[in-house]
C-alpha cells in the first residue's frame, strides 16, 4: 500500500510527505529523545537507575497513585454531572437556555489554575466563605487543599467538556427510537437506562478520556491548591527545573511513565469503544419539550445550581480585580489601578498571547484541514500513520511534551529553546487534534459524489478541494479551531517550561503574580484573559450563526 501510495505523485502526496516529515521533526524525535534521556547516565551511558530511582522511594511512586486517584476520580464525577446536564439542557424548555451554553463553555475555558485561584480565596483558609462560616454560623468549612481542592476544582472546570460531548451525541438520536421505546414501556428513568445511556457509552468514553488526559496533564492546580498533594506534572516541573540543579534523566524517566499510563489509558478506551460503537444519524432529532411540576422544577435546580458553582470562580475573579488594593491586601473601596498595574507589567505578555496564539492557531488550522482530506479521502497504511501521529499529542501531557521538546532543541542545528518558535512549536502540535477531529467528522459527512462530479467536469483535485470541498469543510473547521484557540491562550503547563523573560504568556504572568502572592494583579490579568475568551465565543458565534459549541 506504501508503494501504491508513491506511485501517485500528484500534489496530495507531497503534502502528506510534507506533513509527516514534519510531525517526524517536531513529535517524533523529542520523543525519542526523551527517551534516550531517560535511560542514560550524565555521562551518556545506558542505565535503568533513573527508573529504579522512581520506584525506590514512596516519596516519587506514590505521585503515580496520586495522580491516578485524581483522574479517576475527576472522571468519574465529570462523567456523572455531565450526563444528566446534557439530557435536560436537550430535552427541557429552559428559560435563558442561550444564556445558559454560553455560560457553561466559559465555566470550561477558563485556565484551571484561575479557578484553584478563585476557590483558595473562597473557602481557603483565610477565604471569603470560610470566615463568613465561621463568624456568622461558627461552622469550620472543609479543607479547601490537596486531594479535595483538586477535585472540586478540575471537576467543575472539566463537566462541560463531556457535556459538549454528549450534546452532540444526543442531538444524532433519532426521536422514533424514544417514542418506539416509549410504545413498548420504557419511560423515565427506564428509557434513559436501556435506550439512551447505550446509545451514549462510546461517546462518553471518548469525553472520558479527553477528560481523564486533561486532568493528568494538570499542572496549575495541584501546584497552587495541592499543598503537600504531589502529582506527576509537579513532580516533573520540580525534578527538571530545581533551583539546586534539576536531574534531566530522573525528569524524563518520570515523562516516560506518564507517557506508558495515558498510552494504557487510550488503548483500553479504544478498545472498549470499538466494542460498543454506534452509527446514528438523526432524521427526526430530539425535540425540547415544555415540562411542568416537579420534573420541571428539579431540572431547574439541577442546571442553575451546576452552573453556580462552576462559574463563581470566574465571578468571583472578576469581582476582586476591582477592589481597591494595599500592598498584596485587599483592602475596602473600588480601583483600577490593579488593571493599570496589570497592563504595566503584562503589556508584553498579552502582545505575546495574541501573537503567539495567532501564528499557532493559522498553522493550526491548514494543517488540521489537509490532514483531515488526506486521512479521510486518500487512505492508506501511509495516511494511518499520518492520523495516528496526529492523536500523540492528544495522550501526551504538556508538561512531558516541554520537556521533550527542550531535550531535542537544545543544541544547533535545532537550537530553539528560549524562542518563540518553540512555543508556537508546542501549541500546534498540542492543540492540532481538536481542530483535526472536528475537520475529519465534518470530512466524512460530505459525499464523495459532489468532488467526483467535480473531477468529471474537469477540474483538478486541487481545484475541487479549494472550491467544492474545503468551503463545506469550514463549519467543522471553525468549531475545533474556537476549541484550540482558546486552549492556546490558556496553556500553561507547556509553557511554564519553554518560556523566557521575552515570551512570557498571559497565563504565565497570571501564575507569576499569583505565586508572589500580588492577588489584585493576578485577578486583574485573569480578568482580560476571560475577557478575551468570552469575545472569541461570541465571534465564533456571530461568524457561525451557532449557539452553542459541541464535538
Amino acid at each position: 500500500m506504501v508503494s501504491n501510495f508513491f506511485r501517485r505523485r500528484d500534489a496530495w502526496s507531497y503534502i502528506t510527505l510534507v506533513i509527516f516529515i514534519l510531525y517526524i521533526i517536531v513529535l517524533v524525535f523529542p520523543l525519542i529523545s526523551l527517551l534516550k534521556v531517560s535511560f542514560a547516565t550524565e555521562d551518556g551511558s545506558f542505565t535503568l537507575g533513573n527508573f529504579a530511582k522512581y520506584f525506590s522511594k514512596k516519596y516519587y511512586y506514590g505521585t503515580l497513585f496520586n495522580s491516578i486517584k485524581v483522574t479517576l476520580a475527576v472522571t468519574v464525577a465529570s462523567v456523572i454531572l455531565a450526563t444528566p446536564l446534557a439530557y435536560i439542557m436537550t430535552t427541557f424548555k429552559m428559560r435563558g437556555k442561550i444564556y445558559l451554553q454560553i455560560l457553561i463553555l466559559i465555566s470550561m475555558m477558563a485556565p484551571p489554575f484561575i479557578g484553584a485561584y478563585s476557590w483558595i480565596l473562597l473557602l481557603g483558609r483565610n477565604g471569603v466563605i470560610t470566615n463568613f462560616m465561621n463568624d456568622i454560623f461558627g461552622i469550620n468549612t472543609p479543607d479547601i487543599y490537596g486531594f479535595t481542592g483538586i477535585l472540586l476544582v478540575l471537576t467543575l472546570q472539566l463537566t462541560p467538556l463531556i457535556y459538549m460531548f454528549l450534546m452532540g451525541a444526543l442531538k444524532n438520536i433519532d426521536n422514533s427510537l424514544l417514542e418506539a421505546a416509549e410504545s413498548m414501556g420504557y419511560t423515565g428513568v427506564r428509557k434513559i437506562v436501556r435506550v439512551i445511556m447505550p446509545l451514549l457509552t462510546p461517546t462518553i468514553l471518548a469525553g472520558a478520556l479527553l477528560v481523564f488526559m486533561r486532568a493528568l496533564a494538570d499542572f496549575g492546580t495541584p501546584m497552587l491548591i495541592g499543598e503537600g498533594y504531589m502529582t506527576l506534572p509537579v513532580m516533573i516541573f520540580n525534578e527538571f527545573i530545581s533551583e539546586v540543579g534539576g536531574n534531566d534523566g530522573f525528569a524524563a524517566a518520570i515523562s516516560v511513565i506518564v507517557i506508558i499510563l495515558a498510552l494504557a489509558v487510550f488503548l483500553i478506551q479504544k478498545y472498549i469503544s470499538n466494542r460498543k460503537s454506534y452509527h446514528m444519524s438523526a432524521l427526526n432529532p430530539i425535540e425540547e419539550k415544555k415540562e411542568k411540576g416537579l420534573k420541571n422544577i428539579l431540572a431547574h435546580i439541577y442546571v442553575y445550581g451546576f452552573l453556580s458553582l462552576a462559574i463563581l470562580p470566574q465571578v468571583y475573579v472578576i469581582y476582586t480585580a476591582f477592589l481597591k488594593t494595599s500592598g498584596r491586601i485587599f483592602v475596602k473601596g473600588y480601583s483600577l489601578d490593579s488593571f493599570k498595574v496589570a497592563f504595566e507589567r503584562g503589556g508584553k505578555a498579552l502582545y505575546n498571547t495574541f501573537t503567539l496564539g495567532a501564528i499557532s492557531i493559522v498553522f493550526v488550522v491548514v494543517i488540521a484541514i489537509l490532514v483531515a482530506y488526506i486521512t479521510v479521502r486518500r487512505r492508506s497504511a501511509v495516511t494511518n500513520s499520518l492520523d495516528t501521529f496526529t492523536m500523540v499529542p492528544y495522550i501526551v501531557p504538556g508538561s512531558v511534551l516541554g520537556i521533550a521538546l527542550l531535550l531535542a532543541f537544545n543544541s544547533k542545528p535545532l537550537l530553539l529553546s528560549g524562542t518563540a518558535t518553540i512555543l508556537i512549536i508546542a501549541f500546534v502540535i498540542r492543540r492540532l487534534p481538536y481542530t483535526i477531529r472536528s475537520s475529519s467528522a465534518i470530512m466524512y459527512q460530505i459525499n464523495p459524489s459532489i468532488e467526483e462530479a467535480s473531477a468529471s467536469l474537469g477540474a483538478s483535485n486541487m481545484k475541487t478541494f479549494f472550491k467544492i470541498t474545503l468551503p463545506m469543510m469550514l463549519p467543522g473547521v471553525l468549531s475545533g479551531a474556537i476549541l484550540s484557540w482558546v486552549t492556546i491562550i490558556s496553556e500553561l503547563s507547556t509553557s511554564i517550561l519553554l518560556y523566557t523573560a521575552r515570551t512570557q504568556t498571559m497565563t504565565i504572568a497570571i501564575y507569576t503574580e499569583v505565586i508572589r502572592g500580588n492577588y489584585g494583579i493576578a485577578a486583574a490579568l485573569a480578568t482580560i484573559l476571560i475577557a478575551i475568551t468570552v469575545i472569541s465565543l461570541l465571534i465564533f458565534f456571530r461568524l457561525t450563526g451557532e449557539k452553542e459549541v459541541t464535538v
